[in-house]
């Protein structure tokens, strides 16, 4: 009877390994390969002992796009009416295929989030579209808690089609940045052309810093 009680709790501490290990090595990972090449827009964030959230500490739900960015609300916002209310976004790389967006709503665990007030797809200003993300094992491009999880693994020059009010706009991926929670500066509305912006939580599982992906308008017929 003790060599089973042995083996069952030998069972059970390897699990407990395996489960930790699956849980610490994709943030790991993502710190010491993937972080690395991303600029960043605040220098506290260079360090890996200042690269803490002023979110850390908290019970923070971020199934609601009101709570990703610190004074958000301080952003001057276009005014103009969106014609309609959701339109859909593509990722080929990602297999994301024709999510929903939802232009101000506030439930990422439904839809992606178009922020309140940023520029609409292919019109001057800057779209900025939340995507929630989890741990890239269970990325799932169908599920909406898990669909940007995969998010980091965008280059420049990567597609990304929206499809708003019956019209297809392409965009490509100019640049990828972190930001801390309080870096509204990434919400801003530019009049120099139409941007896409994406934004998802990193590293992967946790809700330290904001990965922000850039894409830019491309003309039609080239």
């Amino acid at each position: 009877m003790n060599t089973v009680y042995r083996i069952l709790a030998l069972f059970l501490i390897l699990g407990g390994i395996t489960l930790v290990l699956a849980a610490v090595f994709p943030i790991a990972s993502y710190e010491l390969f993937t972080a690395p090449r991303f600029k960043t827009h605040d220098e506290r964030l260079l360090s890996p002992l200042g690269r803490g959230s002023v979110l850390s500490g908290q019970v923070v739900d971020l199934t609601r796009a009101s709570n990703w960015f610190v004074g958000a609300e301080q952003v001057a916002t276009q005014t103009v009416t969106p014609a309609v209310r959701y339109y859909t976004l593509s990722i080929p790389k990602l297999r994301i295929e024709k999510a929903t967006v939802d232009i101000g709503g506030e439930d990422l665990s439904k839809s992606l989030i178009h922020y309140q007030g940023t520029g609409l797809p292919g019109r001057a200003g800057n779209a900025v579209v939340f995507g929630h993300s989890v741990l890239p094992a269970f990325f799932n491009p169908k599920n909406y808690l898990t669909i940007f999880s995969t998010l980091p693994t965008l280059k420049a020059g990567d597609e990304i089609i929206a499809d708003y009010d019956g019209v297809t706009y392409r965009f490509v991926v100019s640049e990828m940045f972190e930001v801390a929670p309080t870096d509204i500066q990434v919400l801003a509305q530019p009049n120099d052309g139409s941007y896409l912006t994406l934004i998802t939580c990193v590293p992967p599982g946790t809700y330290l810093r904001r990965l922000v992906v850039k894409a830019k308008l491309v003309p039609p017929n080239t």
